[in-house]
């Protein structure tokens, strides 16, 4: 079996969105249950694995706009995780 360059990277790139896809699954089926609109952690997590992943992908592809779009999502991603995990601090406290 023979993958070329360009094989793995699309595969990179297919990953990536899968990730940032699934956090979409995970919120709806929160919300679901709580019946009301809810983000889980694992919707950060997710969107950070995709963000993270998509950006590869990005730079190696060399987008600048995609590479824009995907960095400055990720700052958004990790402050609101760093909110999520501040605030479950704060409440254990």
């Amino acid at each position: 079996m023979n993958v070329d360059k360009e094989t793995i990277w699309l595969g990179v790139g297919f990953l990536g969105q899968a990730l940032f896809s699934a956090r979409f699954l995970v919120q709806w089926i929160k919300s679901e249950k709580e019946k009301k609109s809810v983000f889980p952690i694992a919707f950060w997590y997710f969107s950070i694995g995709g963000g993270v992943t998509l950006l590869a992908y990005a730079v190696y592809r060399q987008d600048p706009v995609f590479i824009l779009g995907q960095a400055s999502g990720l700052l958004i991603y990790f402050r609101n995780l760093y909110f999520v995990v501040y605030e479950r601090r704060q409440l254990k406290a």
